[in-house]
């Protein structure tokens, strides 16, 4: 006789399980490429367009801060939201990113699958940016914009004759992993 098929309980976590170990992956690279920014170049600019590395490795540090406003909230108004004065050293920038980081772990922990599947918004005074379940809401805004910015910011790291670590695989700077 075949065994019956298990009811699954009211809250899994399913997702948070598949979510975790990439979030973690990700988040210890961008710490190792934090760790490389150098103190004297914060003002740093590749082009008139660009933020400065300092600017740049503050967005870093506090992307997961999101994180809050994604599992607390149905929905949120970018206009709305407090400017984030850029950070002064490095050793704020690994602080900050440490704490926003931790948070939004826990955050990914604790949620049910019914909750990252709840549509999420994010707004723009009137205009409605994205509406989407708060999983892919994780994927685009907090780890896909985390690997673009980090990404930008080898790119600093390497126009500043700084070595780039080995992400994905070796770097020109770290030949083995």
């Amino acid at each position: 006789m075949a065994a019956q098929p298990q009811a699954l309980p009211q809250e899994t976590r399913n997702v948070s399980k598949a979510l975790l170990p990439e979030f973690d992956q990700e988040m210890g690279n961008t710490r190792k490429s934090l760790e490389r920014v150098p103190e004297d170049k914060f003002s740093f600019k590749p082009h008139t367009k660009s933020m400065t590395l300092g600017g740049l490795a503050t967005h870093l540090a506090t992307i997961n801060h999101w994180a809050e406003a994604i599992f607390g909230l149905d929905s949120f108004d970018v206009s709305t939201a407090p400017r984030q004065d850029e950070l002064k050293s490095r050793a704020e920038v690994l602080a900050a990113f440490d704490k926003n980081t931790a948070t939004a772990r826990k955050a990914i922990a604790d949620s049910t699958d019914a909750h990252f599947m709840k549509p999420w918004t994010l707004m723009a005074g009137s205009h409605t940016v994205l509406t989407l379940p708060r999983v892919a809401v994780v994927r685009s805004f907090l780890l896909n914009h985390n690997i673009h910015h980090r990404a930008q910011l080898g790119v600093y790291l390497r126009l500043n004759d700084v070595a780039v670590p080995s992400i994905y695989g070796p770097s020109a700077d770290e030949g083995n992993m």
